[in-house]
């Protein structure tokens, strides 16, 4: 495991205003984790992304000097978190943790592909790089740079999974055994990537939308309400009329008899 140094000032300020002014003087705001407490520091955003682009990248141990009004202290530590600025992709904060030597810890380690091609590539087959890191506990003196995979022997179908990973004695691989690491998938038909490429929804039912459903019923009662009242009037003018009539021949009647 690779050491880096890296130098830091104690600052008494905190907050957005304190980190603003750091930053105008070129350095970032930092903090320090770490028995339960939190002390702020600032320091050089090009000593970070130094420890950054270094074998270790994130996981590097860091001689971390802090530079105090009357002394200096060291202190070993490691990176746990940073941010970026968006637009310019410059570091605009860092989060630091104490570490104690003699005190497993838990971190995130790279895996990396070696090796000649996969057999099953070479047979047209699509290698997968399903997992790229994978989560670990140990001591921090034992925390590897990446571990290592060799594919090689892959042929179509096969994988390597977390349970085939080489690890070194004293390290705990926290993932489920069972997760592909790398696989070799058959090559896609012509007939697929065409139907992939084209783009052609499958034929879909158009959904049933109950408030059309029901405006459409009841435009129908409606209708039928309509077709239906005509006839039960000409019924009802007819049921009238009969009396009338039948109160003419009454009277005819009754002037014959008279």
């Amino acid at each position: 495991m690779q050491r880096m140094d890296l130098e830091a000032d104690q600052r008494q300020k905190s907050g957005k205003g304190a980190a603003r002014t750091i930053r105008r003087t070129g350095r970032i705001p930092a903090v320090l984790y770490g028995d339960g407490k939190s002390s702020p520091l600032s320091l050089h955003p090009a000593d970070l992304i130094r420890i950054l682009k270094s074998e270790s990248g994130e996981n590097a141990l860091i001689n971390l000097k802090i530079k105090g009004e009357k002394s200096v202290e060291t202190k070993t530590a490691i990176l746990r978190d940073f941010q970026k600025d968006p637009v310019t992709g410059g570091i605009l904060h860092a989060d630091l943790f104490e570490i104690n030597m003699n005190k497993a810890i838990r971190v995130r380690v790279p895996i990396l592909v070696q090796g000649d091609l996969p057999e099953g590539v070479k047979e047209g087959g699509v290698l997968q790089h399903n997992l790229r890191e994978i989560e670990i506990e140990c001591l921090p003196s034992m925390i590897p740079d990446h571990l290592d995979v060799d594919a090689a022997h892959l042929k179509i179908g096969e994988s390597i999974h977390v349970r085939d990973l080489s690890v070194q004695q004293g390290i705990r691989v926290l993932e489920d055994k069972d997760l592909a690491v790398i696989s070799v998938a058959a090559p896609m038909s012509e007939a697929k990537l065409e139907e992939i490429l084209a783009g052609t929804p499958a034929e879909t039912k158009e959904p049933e939308v109950i408030g059309k459903k029901k405006e459409e019923e009841g435009e129908a009662g409606a209708e039928a309400e309509a077709a239906g009242k005509p006839g039960e009037k000409a019924e009802a003018k007819g049921e009238a009329k009969a009396p009338k009539a039948g109160g003419k021949e009454e009277k005819k009647e009754s002037g014959a008899k008279g």
